[in-house]
């Protein structure tokens, strides 16, 4: 009989080891998506020495596109006919917005605080998902609240910003 109960208690041990790996994984996974999705336009407007940099005055917006006359800043960049920024919530007709311009093309991202926070988006969706995987999976609630509360400040400010 000890034996049997010393191989459950492994078997409970195995298993509890087992979960906190699996949703560890799970919530560092979801982590890591939400900093890859967010670098990809982060990386333009935090990194902006020797990038091209200016206003643009949003003229029309199609196809999930906005387009304007560009004016870049200082004197060595040349005026560009025309920059596309995405279409979205942050973005209106008739406004002028602070840019970067990708390298190679005519397709720019929003300068400034609020182009900072808007790019860190997907980390704020990221957090509190992860806050869920972690209070749920992990039983650590301390740590879910902690995810959950930086994921709220970053949308909210990205919100108040844009």
């Amino acid at each position: 009989m000890p034996n049997a109960v010393l191989s459950s208690q492994g078997a409970a041990t195995a298993l509890r080891f087992g979960r906190l790996a699996a949703t560890g994984v799970v919530a560092a996974l979801i982590l890591t998506a939400g900093v890859w999705a967010s670098w990809g336009t982060a990386q333009y407007v935090m990194l902006t020495k020797g990038r091209e940099s200016g206003t643009v005055t949003v003229e029309r917006c199609d196809d999930g596109w906005c387009r304007g006359a560009f004016t870049g800043d200082g004197g060595a960049v040349a005026r560009r006919g025309e920059v596309a920024v995405e279409d979205s919530v942050a973005v209106e007709k008739g406004r002028t917005y602070d840019v970067v311009v990708k390298p190679g093309g005519a397709e720019a991202v929003r300068s400034g605080p609020a182009g900072v926070l808007y790019a860190w988006v997907p980390l704020g969706g990221a957090l509190l998902l992860a806050s869920v995987v972690v209070a749920g999976g992990l039983r650590r609630t301390r740590l879910a609240w902690v995810l959950a509360g930086a994921g709220t400040a970053l949308l909210t400010a990205a919100y108040v910003a844009v």
